[in-house]
């Protein structure tokens, strides 16, 4: 390790670094697709160019997922033999059944056959031809690209910067800023990703990772703008994110020190070093020449080119064939619930009093909305479009500050290998409504 502080090691800090910031936290404005990161414009790009065979794409993934699943549960679960294979496929029994949910979900789907309410537009039509083909593009390119941020030290780098900023406020480490604005800048599932990355390889706890997770993981400020169009609130688009960022902020510094966040251990996988302390500062080190030496170590024993094709193909991988299958099974489901049954008017009710003190109009219609977010982030704008402008805009606002949706988010997150149950993620969706309501309702009244 001596020998770390050399030429080729600066310039593969500096050079990865780089590419990284560009690719996944460097905001551009794309005419027709507004303000969005690199790596977002070039999946939406690859998308077009394979959008005829995007649908044949994701159902063989997902049915070969569910297979390969059923092959390696079952016939290598007592062999220890550690591989790529072995990692994505050998799975608990739950896992396999939620992936084998999700295979016949994708082939019902694929040729409309069985119930409609299963592969209708708003259901599993929903999941298999609007948001799994995004996450097939998004998570092949961004997956593959990762290591950039994650093995090359600028991680170490920002970690020790934000340090003292990060912990005080949000119990969280300084390198978890990275994961923050990959979410607000460019696209909450690639968060998640980083996120659970960043867990595996014993950076982050498990609250850690949980609390970035579901507290961050924010979509972009283009489904923001979408959100926004849909409901015709252009005009007030200051206010509108003004108030997401608010609810975002104040959310992330409460929820951390409430359950169910604050009853989970500061756990750590077995990649976790003990020896290894990024955060506290030795004396005669300042923030950046500590982050900078520490990045200088990370850069030092990063891989050369071809391991990073290597690394990244691996982390395609298991992105692809381990977190499609639950989006499409969990997804369907959550969107025939809402679809089908008068599941989220039922549990919504119990706000009409809380809208109608906080002066909403049309609190009825507006409480029916509240919580089918749970599901899919779009059904609450779609819902409210008739509503008074005020109401879209405190309803459209609060969809999006609420963060975890099973489509697509929430089935992420699920799926990925921070440990975390339904049950839990509903909890904390359920106080980032009742924390984030107020706020948005306050900003509301200002302009309104």
């Amino acid at each position: 390790m001596s020998n770390y502080k050399n030429p080729m090691t600066v310039f593969k800090f500096v050079s990865a670094s780089l590419i990284g910031i560009i690719l996944f936290l460097f905001p551009v404005w794309w005419d027709g697709d507004g303000l969005t990161i690199p790596i977002a414009w070039i999946a939406g790009l690859l998308g077009s160019w394979l959008e005829n065979v995007l649908p044949i794409m994701t159902l063989s993934i997902i049915v070969i997922s569910a297979i390969l699943s059923i092959i390696y549960t079952i016939k290598y679960r007592e062999n220890d033999e550690s591989t790529i294979m072995k990692k994505v496929f050998n799975i608990s029994v739950y896992w396999l059944l939620v992936r084998v949910i999700g295979a016949i979900f994708a082939i019902m789907t694929f040729f409309k056959i069985g119930p409609e309410m299963i592969y209708s537009e708003n259901t599993g039509g929903l999941l298999f031809s609007s948001l799994i083909p995004v996450l097939v593009t998004v998570f092949f390119l961004a997956a593959f690209f990762l290591p950039l941020l994650l093995e090359y030290g600028f991680l170490e780098f920002v970690g020790a910067l934000f340090t003292k900023i990060m912990r005080p406020l949000f119990t969280l480490p300084g390198r978890s800023t990275v994961d923050i604005l990959t979410s607000w800048v460019g696209d909450g599932t690639v968060g998640v990703m980083l996120t659970s990355q960043q867990y595996e390889q014993g950076f982050y706890s498990r609250r850690e990772s949980v609390v970035i997770a579901t507290t961050f993981s924010i979509v972009s400020i283009t489904f923001a703008i979408v959100i926004m169009e849909e409901l015709e609130l252009n005009h007030v688009f200051g206010f509108f994110y003004l108030a997401i960022i608010l609810a975002g902020i104040i959310c992330g510094l409460i929820l951390p020190r409430i359950p169910p966040l604050s009853l989970i251990k500061d756990t750590y996988t077995e990649a976790h070093d003990e020896s290894v302390d990024l955060e506290n500062i030795p004396d005669g080190y300042t923030p950046i020449t500590f982050g900078y030496e520490n990045a200088l170590k990370q850069a030092y024993d990063a891989p050369g080119v071809l391991g990073f094709i290597k690394k990244g193909g691996k982390n395609a991988i298991d992105m692809l064939f381990g977190v499609l299958p639950v989006v499409m099974a969990i997804g369907t489901i959550a969107t025939i619930i809402a679809e089908y049954t008068s599941f989220f008017t039922i549990i919504g009710m119990p706000f009409v009093p809380i809208l109608e003190f906080l002066q909403i109009p049309e609190a009825q219609l507006a409480s029916e909305t509240v919580l089918v977010g749970f599901t899919d982030m779009y059904l609450p704008a779609i819902l409210i479009t008739d509503a008074p402008e005020m109401t879209k805009f405190v309803i459209g606002a609060l969809s999006i500050s609420q963060l975890i949706y099973l489509s697509e988010v929430g089935g992420v997150i699920l799926a990925s290998k921070i440990r975390v149950n339904i049950g839990t993620l509903f909890i904390i969706f359920l106080l980032r409504t009742l924390i984030s309501l107020p706020i948005i309702a306050l900003i509301a009244h200002l302009i309104y």
